[in-house]
């Protein structure tokens, strides 16, 4: 993780919201949710919130010797946005702590403001993560 990641790196990215990031399209198994608004899903932005933070340290951080995971957030969705629309992300880190990165994030479909909210990630290993991700799934699939 370079030295420059600090406090105060802003950052944008653009997205267009896709049909497949709906209510009814994303849950799509469970049959209460195909009758639900066809607008971008909470789950779905939230994790739009955690792409465009990767996007962002990403010039900091050793790709792809060294990654990140999210391990926080706190949205608020305050508006619906439909397929097709384009988003404009901005935010960013307000905090390093450690291997602990911290974020500020606001999303805008053109119309409205859509979400606000905080973000934490983990700068990790992924040889590391890799290997506890296996002695986890051992363990698993032992009690299986």
């Amino acid at each position: 993780m370079s030295p420059d990641l600090k406090p105060g790196i802003a950052f944008e990215w653009t997205y267009v919201v896709p049909e497949r990031s709906t209510v009814p399209q994303l849950y799509h198994d469970t049959a209460f949710c195909r009758d639900m608004p066809d607008v971008l899903a909470t789950g779905y932005m939230v994790g739009l919130m955690e792409l465009a933070c990767t996007n962002g340290i990403m010039p900091y951080v050793d790709w792809p010797r060294e990654q990140s995971v999210g391990v926080h957030v706190n949205f608020s969705h305050l508006a619906a946005t439909p397929p097709g629309m384009s988003l404009q992300i901005r935010g960013k880190v307000t905090a390093v702590e450690g291997r602990r990165v911290k974020f500020w994030v606001e999303a805008w479909d053109g119309v409205d403001k859509i979400t606000e909210g905080e973000h934490e990630r983990m700068i990790i290993l992924p040889e590391k993560f890799n290997a506890r991700l296996d002695e986890k799934k051992a363990r698993a699939s032992a009690v299986a």
